[in-house]
């Protein structure tokens, strides 16, 4: 009998100046225009003796959460892993003072020159 392992991705994203790591078994581009819909997060397992406490603090940010949907322009890289790891957030290099300003994802004239 075969067992069919399913792919378990890495999301690195950036949200209120912090970068963002989690982990999903589920990822894909969903019908709202410029989202990544992220589905069963996966956390490290409650019954280890030593409780991370960023882990933790993640866990408890996304306890109720069967979905997220996290802006394109926010995504900085998503990878498919062999096994989870630790989930963290970390403040993004360069400190708090600059953050990038939200860019659309298609020209206001919808990418042709002027007429």
């Amino acid at each position: 009998m075969s067992k069919i392992a399913k792919s378990i991705y890495r999301v690195l994203f950036v949200s209120q100046g912090k970068l963002y790591e989690l982990y999903a078994r589920d990822i894909h581009q969903d019908d709202l225009y410029g989202f990544i819909e992220v589905e069963e997060l996966i956390f490290g397992e409650r019954s280890s003796v030593l409780v991370n406490p960023a882990e933790e603090k993640l866990r408890n940010e996304f306890a109720d959460v069967k979905r997220t949907f996290i802006p394109i322009n926010s995504v900085m890289r998503i990878d498919e892993v062999e096994r989870e790891g630790i989930s963290k957030i970390r403040p993004t290099e360069g400190g708090d003072n600059v953050m990038p300003f939200p860019q659309p994802l298609m020209p206001p004239n919808g990418g042709r020159g002027k007429d």
